[in-house]
């Protein structure tokens, strides 16, 4: 699938959840990213912190040895923000735990390698 080139005001959205979330059997970050290629969206990047804590204040860290590791993860996509707007109600029923956050930003350039 190849996408069209754009510029301009578009809108971020992170989403920060758990590495052992999951939904429907499957790592939650990848579950989202598969919905997120499923809606045509442009792109995507998941990023695994090394560290973190949210709302219940326990600190995850992959410095702690323990059977079960829940690192932060961070997925990150540029889009307009009517795809995300539409795209809102699905992460709601997806994301039990996490935040989602969205700011406005200004594209300088986006394409794929030739």
């Amino acid at each position: 699938m190849e996408h069209d080139r754009f510029e301009g005001e578009r809108t971020l959205m992170r989403i920060h959840i758990g590495e052992s979330d999951r939904w429907e059997g499957k790592p939650l970050y990848q579950a989202i990213v598969e919905l997120f290629r499923k809606e045509g969206f442009s792109g995507v990047t998941v990023l695994r912190g090394v560290g973190g804590y949210g709302s219940a204040s326990r600190y995850h860290t992959e410095k702690i040895l323990r059977l079960s590791q829940d690192l932060p993860i961070v997925v990150e996509s540029v889009e307009d923000s009517e795809r995300i707007e539409r795209i809102l109600p699905r992460l709601d029923q997806m994301v039990g735990g996490g935040l989602i956050t969205l700011e406005k930003v200004r594209v300088i350039l986006y394409r794929s390698h030739k």
